[in-house]
């Protein structure tokens, strides 16, 4: 159990024989870099899931079938005003959330509440999200607190009317799992999307052996173990993982710089191993909104990734890696060797802050660039 996923879910601070946040964001005492820019690009650039039309779609059918089966009173607490402040106070620890709970649904809700999910992630996104609820479970079992952790204490949140009328948004939200999707017109964005696995490998039991997280965490390994000696010192950051992502839940996930070995001196291989990589968490979601990250990224430059690691390389220790570039961050931190976070951000679109920019220009002419 990490510090801050203790049974109040209150952050703990940090030991101090671990590197700061700050220190992992700077590496080995280099200086930073300059500040790479996280807001909304304006309409230089599209929003970032511009090309995820038939998920947009697909979530606001679900979601308003999803709310149109609830009792009325579900229903009160399922959907909120899109203009709630709880829209964007997300986090990953086991707190109290807004939203309807899995566990306070009946059979066909809780059935409308999982393909509402499916709508907006991949197979291979939807499986790993049942991985998460099940270790939740299993978790339970090893710490002897199964009211404590409780795979129904995941809750589904909209926030504003499904539709292409006006901004809506969803959120799926639990211990280890919180999924954030911002729709406008026929457009959606989908992130910051969170996932962590506790244990990383279940020890015993039924499911003795299950790795919600494996890929994340062998192509990962792999990755660093393909470079030189020389690309590794430059790719290593610290000696030591952090406590927990550096972002954490952050409203805005700003690094002061890139740090790490950049994808230009990586030879071919490599380089298309790090998109591989990075691949993993784009097809958490469906092919057109997966497809809307990876152009980005292609068109901001692959060579201007970032590849960053921290802590041990053998196995069941702990380790950090990121990859950061001009418009995407992925973090991944395995505390102990068997607790992992990730997370997957848009540097310019979390909770749609491209997307609403630019549908409210359009649709009502704010100037470009302009917050909602």
């Amino acid at each position: 159990m990490r510090p801050q996923e203790g049974r109040r879910g209150e952050p703990a601070a940090a030991s101090s024989s671990q590197p700061a946040p700050a220190e992992l964001a700077a590496g080995h005492g280099a200086p930073p870099a300059p500040p790479v820019p996280a807001g909304p690009p304006g309409l230089a650039s599209p929003p970032g899931a511009a090309a995820g039309g038939a998920t947009a779609e697909a979530i606001a059918a679900s979601a308003g079938a999803f709310l149109e089966g609830l009792a009325r009173g579900s229903r009160g607490r399922a959907q909120l005003a899109f203009e709630s402040s709880e829209r964007e106070d997300w986090h990953y620890v086991p707190r109290r959330r807004a939203g309807l709970a899995i566990g306070d649904m009946d059979d066909r809700e809780r059935g409308a509440a999982l393909a509402l999910l499916r709508a907006g992630l991949s197979p291979e996104g939807y499986r790993k999200v049942e991985g998460v609820l099940l270790l939740e479970g299993i978790l339970g079992g090893i710490e002897g607190s199964p009211a404590f952790r409780d795979p129904g204490r995941y809750h589904v949140a909209v926030f504003g009317q499904p539709g292409p009328q006006a901004p809506w948004g969803l959120r799926f939200e639990g211990h280890h799992v919180s999924l954030n999707f911002t729709s406008a017109g026929h457009a959606v964005a989908t992130t910051p999307a969170f996932l962590g696995a506790n244990p990383a490998e279940v020890p015993s039991g039924p499911r003795k052996g299950l790795r919600v997280l494996a890929v994340e965490e062998d192509l990962g390994r792999a990755f660093l173990a393909s470079l030189t000696p020389a690309q590794r010192q430059r790719a290593v950051i610290a000696p030591t993982a952090p406590l927990d992502l550096v972002t954490e839940a952050s409203r805005r996930a700003a690094l002061p710089g890139f740090d790490g070995l950049p994808a230009a001196e990586m030879t071919p291989a490599q380089r298309a191993a790090l998109i591989r990589l990075l691949e993993v968490y784009a097809r958490n979601f469906p092919d057109d909104v997966a497809q809307g990250h990876l152009h980005r990224i292609e068109r901001a430059g692959v060579e201007r990734l970032h590849f960053a690691w921290a802590g041990s390389a053998a196995p069941k220790q702990s380790h950090y890696y990121r990859i950061h570039g001009p418009t995407h961050l992925i973090e991944y931190d395995n505390r102990g060797g068997d607790h992992i976070h990730t997370v997957f951000r848009d540097l310019q679109d979390d909770f749609g802050d491209s997307l609403l920019a630019r549908h409210l220009q359009e649709g009502h002419g704010a100037p470009a660039g302009q917050r909602p």
